[in-house]
């Protein structure tokens, strides 16, 4: 796997970035800035990347191009078109986003969610995304989400074939999935399903830890790599069957110190 991390990290120039980046273990990355950024300054990182041999994994939009306010739902669904023109323009691996949410936090579990009209409206709005960017050197991805579509490997597989659009693949966050207790209990059979159902459309995962508390009714962490019950080396095992080079980047930490101590101890486990 071509490791990397989410966080952008302090830096003063694009190779002082890129030389981070090396020096942090890192074999991939995300992008650091983005489509507002001036043509020079994203070709400047292209080529810090090129010259560090790290793989531009993916273009973040993160944002809800469905939201029930108008003007957050176009300006949502510009971003996502803008942010993946820019991953294509750069060569990423994919321009990842979630599907979006029905009410005001752009992330939040709701009711409507799964109704069946805002399900037509994911898939109209996947669609329109990618008809507007074009894409020839990328994709558009989704990540899996536990209240958001999509929420299992056959709901992944379904928005695929209603899409239908030869530049919409997926994005692989296996933690975001363990949000009942039997995927956390029974996950290398779970993982089997969703690589043996999804694996060939991956482009990027994330890496992360989840930690199942005592307690009811129930109530899953998630926490820094090493520090829950997640099977990482099965789903590294998973990934790397798939392909030796797939990117897989740590996220969801707060600090540079949380990513340099996460870093060492996935490097530590698995790069030999």
């Amino acid at each position: 796997m071509k490791l990397g991390i989410s966080a952008r990290w302090e830096h003063t120039s694009p190779e002082d970035w890129a030389e981070k980046m090396t020096a942090l273990g890192c074999t991939s990355v995300v992008f650091p800035t983005d489509y507002h950024a001036d043509v020079t300054l994203i070709d400047e990182y292209v080529k810090a990347a090129e010259a560090y041999n790290l793989v531009i994994a993916e273009v973040g939009s993160w944002c809800n191009p469905l939201s029930p306010d108008k003007a957050e739902s176009e300006r949502g669904f510009e971003r996502c078109v803008e942010q993946l023109k820019l991953a294509d323009y750069v060569n990423a691996k994919c321009c990842v986003n979630i599907s979006g949410a029905a009410g005001e936090i752009w992330d939040g579990a709701y009711a409507e969610n799964f109704s069946e009209a805002f399900y037509e409206k994911t898939v109209k709005s996947i669609r329109d995304i990618i008809d507007a960017a074009k894409p020839k050197n990328t994709f558009y991805t989704i990540e899996p989400m536990p209240w958001i579509v999509p929420t299992s490997p056959d709901e992944y597989v379904k928005l695929m074939r209603d899409v239908a659009r030869d530049r919409f693949a997926v994005h692989m966050d296996m933690t975001n999935w363990m949000c009942t207790p039997r995927r956390i209990l029974c996950q290398c059979e779970f993982m089997d399903e969703a690589f043996d159902k999804l694996g060939k459309y991956i482009k990027s995962c994330h890496l992360k830890d989840v930690r199942l508390e005592k307690g009811l009714t129930f109530k899953a962490q998630e926490v820094m790599c090493g520090q829950g019950g997640f099977d990482m080396d099965y789903y590294v095992s998973k990934i790397n069957e798939l392909d030796p080079d797939m990117p897989v980047m740590i996220e969801h930490l707060h600090s540079e110190e949380e990513f340099t101590e996460s870093m060492k101890y996935v490097r530590s486990r698995f790069i030999k």
